[in-house]
């Protein structure tokens, strides 16, 4: 006996179970795993203040250095969601006692899809927005556009310097990303109040380069990246990898808390 077709999943049993999604014929959020394959990022890395970084983090997640990383990924190839494209903005942060790794106050991407996974599964702050990467001539141009303003625009130079994405690693660990997950119940009362951490899988770098960067940030309320200011600027990098997204783990719990 075959398996029920996909549109009439819908007994209890269905609804119960792990990556799970609505609508119930045509499923919006994929479950995990999923896979990237053929991307390529474009990562400036500049210093800002801590000042600047405590009124962005939630308690009790303490800043660990002054770098931001604003990646811009094309994403050529990925399960479910097809061709898309993605900014992250993080800095370094440890949880008291706990891991290292990075927050990210901002992301945004192209793909309703990556919208409806990010905050729903992972609580990431993600808006839908226009991230692109050019390449002209001996520079990559990346820009965020949202709201019909640039509020991000970053320049590098094309693959001058050849380097290891260990380097990049160093500045913070920022494979392991720890987001803010809010969530209500219908009647308003909170559901969930979680700070959640997820790292990548099956990493496979096949190129990584580094070189002069620059980044240039305008205000936005509805996308405020300008309240990271630009201190100093530091090497931009551009590489290429695929990865696989799997489930994460539950750093800590505000409501277990009372």
């Amino acid at each position: 006996m075959t398996d029920r077709p996909t549109w009439q999943r819908n007994t209890t049993a269905h609804i119960r179970a792990p990556g799970f999604s609505t609508p119930l014929d045509a499923p919006t959020i994929p479950p995990f795993p999923f896979k990237f394959r053929d991307c390529r990022i474009v990562t400036l890395v500049y210093r800002s203040t801590m000042d600047a970084m405590r009124r962005l983090l939630p308690e009790p997640l303490e800043p660990t250095g002054s770098e931001v990383m604003i990646h811009f990924y094309e994403m050529n190839d990925t399960d479910w969601l097809g061709p898309y494209t993605e900014v992250n903005v993080m800095f370094g942060a440890t949880l008291p006692g706990g891991p290292a790794g990075s927050y990210s106050p901002y992301l945004f991407l192209s793909s309703d899809v990556g919208v409806a996974h990010g905050r729903e599964v992972h609580g990431q702050p993600k808006k839908l927005a226009d991230p692109r990467v050019d390449f002209r001539g001996d520079l990559i141009v990346a820009t965020l556009e949202r709201n019909g303003i640039e509020i991000v625009t970053g320049t590098m130079a094309y693959k001058q310097t050849p380097a290891d994405i260990a380097d990049l690693s160093a500045i913070f660990p920022f494979a392991t990303n720890f987001n803010l997950k809010a969530v209500d119940h219908i009647d308003g009362r909170p559901a969930i109040r979680q700070l959640t951490s997820r790292s990548l899988a099956d990493v496979a770098v096949s190129e990584c380069w580094r070189g002069p960067s620059t980044v240039e940030l305008r205000p936005n309320a509805q996308a405020p990246v300008h309240r990271l200011p630009v201190v100093e600027m530091l090497d931009g990098y551009f590489w290429s990898a695929g990865f696989t997204l799997v489930p994460g783990t539950i750093l800590h719990d505000y409501l277990a808390e009372s």
